[in-house]
């Protein structure tokens, strides 16, 4: 079993919970928008990190994070892009990599609005952590941690530090 902590859109900043809340995990995943290096330096400070780039990402996060990753946690698939859209409303270029990849988690950032969503017809979870900085037009930064455990998904909370 692992345990994940998953996070979008820091856009530069690092909520101070953040230590605490991924403490327990055994790895944090950020769905872009990282904002500055700087960040993923305090994230590594916490647990080691997989990411992908987002549209405000410069070259020094586009360097050594691709546009999208698919992985295997546990038995599970997972693919994550920071612009991917939602179930009935993926992002074009997200559905052709949903079709390609078949992933038991679909992970996306971007739109600052904190989703987990059933697909039954894509068989799969989509979760978008929300927003996890302090710029943007959300009104609630939120954080996610779940647990992998061979091909069950569980205990999914959510930090929301509103």
């Amino acid at each position: 079993m692992i345990k994940i902590g998953l996070l979008s859109d820091t856009h530069n900043f690092v909520l101070p919970q953040a230590a605490d809340f991924f403490s327990s995990c055994n790895e944090i995943w950020h769905a872009g928008d990282i904002g500055n290096y700087e960040v993923i330096q305090k994230l590594r400070e916490i647990k080691p990190v997989k990411a992908v780039y987002g549209n405000i990402d410069g070259q020094d996060i586009r360097c050594e994070f691709p546009e999208f990753q698919c992985f295997k946690a546990e038995d599970i698939t997972v693919l994550m892009i920071h612009i991917g859209g939602y179930p009935g409303k993926y992002d074009k270029y997200a559905y052709s990599l949903i079709q390609k990849y078949q992933p038991t988690i679909f992970i996306s950032g971007h739109s600052h609005i904190l989703k987990v969503i059933n697909d039954p017809k894509n068989n799969l979870l989509h979760i978008n952590p929300g927003a996890a900085g302090k710029y943007g037009f959300q009104q609630k930064k939120t954080m996610i941690r779940f647990n992998i455990d061979k091909a069950k998904i569980s205990d999914l909370e959510v930090f929301d530090c509103s």
